[in-house]
């Protein structure tokens, strides 16, 4: 049978391996689907509590849609960032773009 526990290591492996991509990606896309990575461990872990602490609510689920909303306006917006990105500097590697530097 599975526990909350299991969902709750699922949940925090999904969490590091989001941040390890953080951290080693260079590209702004590889960082957007680590960012998401995480969102979606992140997502699990308030449905599975959910789930077994308070199964006739449905808090999780909605805390899990307004992720979910959250991430789709995020990347609508970082995607945008980067086209433009894209066509002044021709790539995408966040260490090549100095926009935001004095």
């Amino acid at each position: 049978m599975i526990t909350l526990t299991h969902y709750l290591v699922l949940g925090a492996i999904l969490i590091c391996i989001g941040y390890l991509g953080m951290m080693v990606r260079k590209s702004a896309i590889g960082m957007l689907i680590s960012l998401e990575i995480i969102f979606n461990g992140i997502n699990l872990t308030a449905v599975a509590f959910n789930r077994f602490l308070h199964p006739d609510g449905v808090i999780g689920q909605i805390m899990v849609i307004f992720i979910i909303t959250v991430a789709a306006a995020e990347t609508a917006i970082a995607l945008a960032i980067m086209i433009n990105l894209f066509k002044k500097f021709k790539t995408i590697d966040v260490d090549e773009v100095n926009l935001m530097k004095w």
